[in-house]
């Protein structure tokens, strides 16, 4: 279960340096300069309640071992439940961003590929492009009855498969009674198959973000990842070459092998009883932030091609995690004394920590207090 699937891992590391101008050669003076203005300090108290939020730094379950199953996360699954979130977050993008990158193909079609849903056959359903289905989903939630029938959620969860948030359909599909989950009310055989196959894949949008929003009667998902500062890969082959030898030298370090080592040990007590809950502390341990920028970020912040490739990199990088916490912080700005669960990629939890904590009105919640 690695924390990142080197092949696309290194696809979004050519993508984001060819996204980024390679600065000019020189070496920039040294800044002492601190601004007085720290954000960071100035917390209110806010009047009512303070929006919290609990940053759930997972490994991508996708790439779990095959004896891995489901109902091995129901101790974290409980501990998360326990929190009460009222709203959850996951790295998936947005329908509506996926719609804007997907009429720009020249920049962003393999992003569109890799990470955006076809919603044709949802588009075809109900008779609503993504922006309407949008518009649509939330004209629903608007007026969304204190007892919605069933029919209510499957035309709810057919308008979210035609807005792009297949989480959130998924939400409404799980909220159905079993009986209850068939064709109808905009969904047809094609969304209802989607909807199935979807429940069955092994990845923490559906297996932590959907099923707690189902057990804790929440109506959606928010998906807050950002992939704007995607770029195509270079069109010349030796540069791309160059670029992907030079960071995988970067992360050829003994922090590297240390966390390497660490997925290793985690994976192979996955079939303890605490096995689970073991990596989810491991990976939301204070320390893990920093092991993890030392062994990525920070390596190929100074490795050392004439082409700077390291630097592109860092600066990709740093420009997505500022994107998805601006997503987040919209999504606290919809319900002031939000209670958020934010579940992302566990090197991306150090960042969006850092970042959310800037904010006015943002608490973090030690998410070592809620594994235990």
């Amino acid at each position: 279960m690695r924390i990142f699937n080197l092949s696309r891992s290194l696809r979004c590391v050519l993508r984001g340096i060819s996204a980024l101008s390679v600065l000019a050669s020189g070496a920039a003076l040294a800044q002492d300069y601190r601004p007085a203005f720290r954000p960071d300090t100035l917390k209110g108290p806010p009047a009512g309640a303070p929006n919290e939020v609990l940053t759930l730094g997972s490994p991508h379950l996708s790439g779990a071992p095959d004896f891995f199953t489901p109902s091995m996360l129901d101790p974290l699954l409980d501990r998360l439940a326990a929190w009460r979130p009222t709203a959850i977050a996951t790295e998936d993008l947005s329908g509506l961003q996926c719609d804007a990158l997907r009429r720009y193909p020249a920049r962003y079609a393999a992003t569109v590929d890799d990470y955006c849903p076809d919603v044709t056959a949802a588009a075809r359903a109900t008779g609503l492009d993504v922006p309407a289905a949008n518009a649509e989903a939330e004209r629903l939630l608007a007026a969304w009855p204190a007892a919605p029938g069933a029919a209510d959620r499957r035309r709810l969860a057919a308008v979210f498969l035609a807005a792009g948030e297949r989480h959130s359909a998924l939400v409404q599909w799980l909220r159905l009674p079993e009986q209850e989950q068939h064709a109808g009310d905009g969904l047809d055989d094609a969304l209802v198959n989607e909807l199935a196959a979807l429940a069955r894949r092994r990845n923490e949008s559906v297996l932590i973000g959907a099923t707690l929003a189902a057990r804790l009667g929440l109506e959606r998902v928010w998906s807050v990842d950002d992939h704007s500062a995607d770029a195509p890969d270079s069109a010349d082959p030796a540069e791309r070459q160059a670029a992907g030898e030079a960071i995988m030298r970067a992360w050829d370090n003994p922090d590297t092998r240390a966390r390497q080592a660490e997925d290793e040990r985690l994976n192979a007590g996955l079939a303890q009883p605490d096995g689970v809950l073991a990596m989810y502390r491991a990976y939301n341990a204070p320390s893990y932030p920093d092991r993890a920028y030392r062994s990525d970020f920070g390596a190929a912040l100074v490795e050392p091609s004439p082409q700077q490739f390291g630097r592109g990199y860092v600066g990709y990088w740093e420009t997505r995690n500022l994107r998805m916490v601006a997503n987040l912080r919209d999504v606290l700005g919809r319900q002031p004394g939000t209670r958020l669960l934010a579940i992302v990629g566990a090197s991306h939890k150090g960042y969006y920590e850092a970042y959310l904590n800037q904010m006015h009105d943002v608490r973090l919640v030690d998410a070592g207090v809620v594994l235990h």
